[in-house]
């Protein structure tokens, strides 16, 4: 497992290697643009290569990147499906650049609309911004349980998978508080197990590319999507050491999205607390 967390872009592509680096991170997740406007970032070819470079030079072994959050694959609007669509093709082209591992989506919100078209809108959507690209691929997020965001559970990951064309170059991440506040039971390995092997069943474990690692500050069930720094929620010690030490997921991103310290994200105490969870589940499996 390559556990890591999301960095900052701040300062250019390469700055996000630098705190990786700082943080003892194996991975590292980076939003492709600001993640508050829809103005695209002009990354050239010098960018990319100087990423590569710094890659290259550091212990990090995977980079995934996650498109923002103001994309709705799943929108009526014509102005929010042509903005989505450029940023998603943006993000998607970034990471043929940098040679990125797959581009972590939530596919979007029904806004109340009925639910067949909404994944229908997702699924071309998405389908378009793929054949814009080349390489990288797109990892479809489980969402909190909430009625409107797509890919509360694991039927609607695979609807919204064979909307977008079923291809190779998609994909999964699973979201440990999402999972919880969803309602799903992961804090024991049985429990864990035998989502998993939902999953297997309906998704593939075969499209499984990435996990994050994020405590919850909501109880099981709850449908809302709340980040807490590891061990300080409702899945707590126990439910994390279960969840990063699932056998399945080894080889994977394990990428960390807490609130940090000071509500700026994830640091070096929050990555080697991930370490020594995953490192305490594996000897209890022994």
């Amino acid at each position: 497992m390559l556990i890591g967390a999301h960095v900052s872009t701040a300062g250019g592509l390469a700055k996000a290697v630098e705190r990786g680096v700082e943080r003892d991170c194996d991975a590292i997740q980076i939003f492709h643009q600001s993640p508050r406007m829809w103005r695209p970032t002009a990354y050239g070819p010098g960018d990319f290569e100087a990423f590569r470079e710094a890659i290259d030079r550091s212990r990090i072994e995977s980079v995934v990147i996650h498109a923002v959050y103001l994309i709705n694959c799943a929108s009526k609007e014509s102005a929010i499906r042509r903005k989505s669509l450029a940023s998603l093709e943006q993000a998607l082209r970034v990471g043929d650049g940098i040679g990125a591992d797959g581009v972590v989506l939530h596919a979007g919100a029904r806004k109340g609309e009925p639910y067949a078209p909404s994944v229908r809108r997702a699924g071309k959507l998405i389908r378009e911004a793929l054949g814009r690209s080349e390489r990288c691929s797109l990892l479809l997020e489980n969402t909190a349980g909430t009625q409107g965001p797509l890919g509360r559970d694991f039927d609607e990951l695979a609807e919204l998978i064979h909307a977008a064309g079923g291809g190779e170059r998609l994909g999964a991440c699973l979201d440990c508080c999402h999972l919880l506040a969803a309602g799903f039971e992961i804090r024991s390995g049985e429990a864990l197990g035998e989502v998993i092997d939902d999953f297997d069943a309906k998704v593939g474990l075969e499209r499984l590319q990435c996990i994050h690692v994020n405590d919850s500050k909501v109880p099981l069930g709850a449908n809302r999507d709340r980040h807490a720094n590891l061990g300080r929620g409702e899945l707590g010690p126990r439910g994390l050491r279960v969840f990063l030490s699932e056998r399945r997921f080894e080889g994977l991103p394990a990428l960390i999205e807490t609130p940090g310290p000071d509500g700026r994200g994830p640091d070096r105490k929050e990555v080697r607390t991930a370490k020594r969870l995953r490192r305490e589940g594996i000897k209890r499996l022994s």
